[in-house]
């Protein structure tokens, strides 16, 4: 929202000064966001007197002039038709920046004739559409004058931020009321006075609407002025539309603008002899298409309102009108419209069509139902005062919307919730001064004015107090002293997803972080479409059309984010995250996981192609996560029924007893094609939720160095074992064989082909021993050699291969 200090000032009588009035305006919650003074934007530009102005040598539309300037004569060459001896002109001296043009000015030679300045259009100066020639200033202005001061260009803008909250100061007699409230000055607003209608208006107005949508549009005020004579606004509100960045175009339009920011009252205003019939106020209807005065055509729709009369849809209400009916220069006839429109709906309306316009802004925002007919009142004025015309008797139809408001109100609030000292007469005076009227009981009943929607109850005028008071008389006090002892900080849950992120990092995986939802097509991979709409996964509104679906995997939309880093050449890639995920839509069904997924294409070596990652990479990064987590990773067991959007036999399940922690493996091809990705591409899922929590309590001091003072020594078995035998099996077979001397297992070597039985496969694993309290005996070493063959045979049936 923008407006002059000299328009300001209409509504305010005020000698602060420009920073006074910023700070104040600061200080009651309007935020400043800038303030420009033309002043000093233009301090480079002085009045000169052209002396001579003679024919350029060598061009026949060049003038070689010689002009006297606050820096003495200047030779200056000028191209504009009306540069002549005797007349004042706009100087702009060598290095000054010209706006309109976005030149800095230098030294020049124009056709072999320096040039020392140049002389300025209005355009130029960015004071005006004018190109046709150079400023001609008055004859009374002095050689070295600012060419703001004496063109009336010196008018500071202000820019401020209008919070949703407070439509009133959509218009600058709102911004004048709390600065008068916060005593810079007196509120100048008197009530625009009623004209009597000359005649009954021949343009006749209904509403519309079916039951239960007659607050698309309560009531519809509109008045015939024949006889008007449309023509350039008057300088005065040229200047101010220029100053604030609109574009004056005739007087009739002016007017509707300078009432928007003003009054905060949009209207609009016909030519009514481009009208057919009775105007209405009703709902579109599917097919009609309106062309709007941005020159764009709209389809309607059910859910608009539009203003239409018998030939068609003249205009979206609140919005904007429309081409057909609009005001040019033969207008003789006009009919205004000051109308009400739903705020919700006028917003819908807008977002729908695309049209940001200053109608829309201030009416999805609210605007004062009750300054209808008063609004109406102004505008036949203005539109009398600068086109002339006889004004016929107001046309009604509904009645103004009832905005009676009254909030019970005890003073002491302000000191309860504030803290701030307010003494009663101070509360009364600002409310009255903001348009409330107080009647005081007990507790005081204050009675809201039409232009403030925003206040609902006691709170909403303990702030309005507060405000212009001055926040900063708000009480200070010191926060109470922290605890001698700090609290922990992190839930074990926190702790858990900390470092659980921290380890896949270090394992060169790079973190995301994605959507919570997906595209439907890739949910129903990773789980069918029958149990995602059983489940409650489907999003009744999307934020996207792809985005439909709550992500029931973290899975899906890391491999999306790596098909997209591979079609910008990334196709050696590993990407982690640890974010929630969705069983159903219930509070129990939210869970916290972690993933990842990588994506093995390997680059060319001398030494061959290698890969980067397997199946087995996946399980390391699983049990690495789980392992970071706190899970028991000596006790889990792997099983291969790994859910089927995973390649068969390329992926397993990390379980602890029947509860599943984590999956990993190779992503299916099937799932690949679905999603157009390149694969292979191997992927791992912890919950961390099903981790079992720990039975110790949480404790930063680190546990005692469980080291050995005797070196370790390694065995190594080949067992020959039936094909169906898992290694995991027959690991967890020797390590049960001697707990207390086994330190670790691990598998070496799968073989199968000559020398191993039909059916049978080679198993070898290193087992290695620590000792604790001697250095073993080879007696003690073929024991436990001895028990270890023995319970593999038991477990799994398998032998010693020889």
């Amino acid at each position: 929202m923008k407006f002059t200090l000299s328009w300001l000032k209409d509504h305010l009588a005020t000698d602060a000064s420009l920073d006074d009035i910023v700070e104040i305006m600061v200080a009651v919650g309007l935020e400043v966001e800038d303030v420009e003074n033309p002043e000093e934007r233009l301090s480079a530009f002085t009045i000169g007197e052209v002396i001579e102005a003679e024919q350029h040598p060598d061009a026949d539309k060049l003038k070689v002039c010689r002009v006297a300037t606050k820096d003495g004569e200047m030779q200056i060459v000028c191209g504009a038709p009306n540069a002549r001896a005797g007349i004042k002109v706009a100087y702009a001296p060598v290095g000054a920046y010209v706006p309109g043009i976005d030149v800095t000015l230098s030294k020049a030679k124009i056709r072999g004739v320096e040039s020392h300045g140049m002389m300025c259009s209005v355009r130029e100066l960015e004071m005006g559409d004018d190109h046709d020639g150079i400023i001609e200033a008055p004859a009374s202005a002095q050689v070295g004058d600012p060419v703001a001061s004496v063109m009336g260009v010196n008018d500071p803008v202000i820019d401020f931020e209008v919070t949703p909250n407070r439509p009133d100061t959509n218009g600058v007699n709102g911004v004048a009321r709390d600065l008068a409230a916060a005593k810079i000055g007196d509120f100048i607003s008197p009530d625009p006075k009623p004209i009597k209608g000359d005649y009954p208006s021949p343009q006749k107005v209904e509403l519309d609407f079916p039951e239960g949508s007659e607050n698309a549009c309560p009531v519809f005020a509109g008045r015939y002025v024949r006889g008007v004579k449309n023509g350039p606004s008057p300088k005065w509100l040229q200047d101010r539309l220029r100053a604030i960045g609109l574009r004056p175009i005739s007087a009739l339009v002016d007017i509707t603008n300078y009432m928007s920011y003003d009054r905060a009252r949009p209207l609009h205003v016909f030519d009514a002899d481009k009208l057919q019939g009775v105007i209405r106020a009703r709902l579109g209807k599917k097919g009609e298409k309106l062309l709007a005065l941005d020159g764009k055509e709209y389809e309607i729709d059910e859910t608009m309102t539009v203003i239409a009369d018998d030939s068609g849809v003249l205009g979206l209400g609140g919005v904007m009108g429309g081409e057909d009916t609009g005001c040019t220069e033969e207008t003789t006839n006009v009919f205004i419209e000051c109308a009400y429109f739903d705020p919700l709906r006028t917003a819908k309306t807008g977002r729908k069509t695309g049209i940001n316009s200053d109608a829309r802004y201030r009416f999805e925002r609210g605007v004062d139902p009750d300054f209808i007919l008063p609004g109406m009142e102004m505008a036949t004025q203005l539109v009398m005062d600068m086109c002339g015309g006889e004004p016929s008797e107001v046309e009604l139809a509904g009645a103004v919307p009832q905005t009676d408001n009254t909030v019970l109100f005890p003073p002491a609030e302000v000191k309860r919730l504030t803290g701030m000292d307010v003494a009663p007469e101070k509360a009364e005076e600002i409310l009255e001064a903001l348009g409330f009227t107080v009647r005081k009981s007990d507790p005081w009943q204050v009675d809201v004015p039409s232009w403030r929607p925003d206040i609902e109850g006691k709170a909403d005028l303990v702030e309005e107090v507060a405000r212009i008071v001055g926040f900063d008389h708000l009480p200070t006090e010191t926060l109470p002293a922290l605890k001698p002892v700090e609290t922990p900080k992190l839930t074990p849950g926190q702790d858990r997803r900390r470092m659980a992120r921290r380890v896949l990092a270090a394992r060169g995986m790079l973190e995301a972080v994605t959507w919570s939802f997906l595209d439907e097509k890739h949910a129903e991979l990773f789980m069918s479409a029958e149990e995602i709409k059983a489940k409650g996964l489907v999003l009744a509104n999307p934020i996207a059309s792809d985005l439909g679906v709550m992500r029931s995997s973290l899975l899906p939309n890391l491999i999306s984010a790596l098909q997209r880093n591979a079609d910008r050449g990334r196709d050696d890639l590993a990407l982690f995250e640890v974010a929630p995920i969705y069983a159903g839509d219930q509070p129990a069904d939210h869970q916290n996981a972690a993933g990842g997924a990588r994506l093995s294409h390997p680059t060319r070596h001398w030494q061959g192609a290698r890969a980067t990652a397997d199946v087995f990479t996946v399980k390391a990064d699983a049990i690495a996560a789980l392992e970071a987590a706190g899970a028991p990773v000596a006790s889990l067991q792997t099983s291969a029924d790994a859910p089927d959007y995973f390649h068969p036999g390329r992926s397993g399940v990390l379980r602890l007893g029947p509860k599943a922690l984590a999956h990993f493996g190779e992503i299916h091809p099937r799932v690949l094609k679905a999603m157009d990705v390149d694969g292979p591409v191997h992927g791992f899922e912890v919950f961390l939720d099903q981790i079992p929590a720990s039975k110790k309590k949480p404790t930063k001091t680190r546990a005692a160095l469980d080291a050995s003072e005797f070196l370790p020594l390694t065995r190594d078995f080949a067992f020959v074992v039936e094909e169906g035998v898992t290694a995991e099996t027959l690991l967890k077979a020797v390590r049960g064989a001697e707990k207390k001397l086994i330190a670790d297992v691990s598998l070496f070597d799968v073989y199968q082909g000559k020398g191993v039985p039909e059916g049978m496969k080679s198993l070898a694993v290193e087992v290695t021993l620590q000792p604790r309290e001697k250095t073993l005996t080879d007696e003690e070493i073929e024991a436990v050699s001895a028990r270890i063959v023995a319970q593999v045979e038991k477990a799994t049936g398998g032998t010693l291969r020889g």
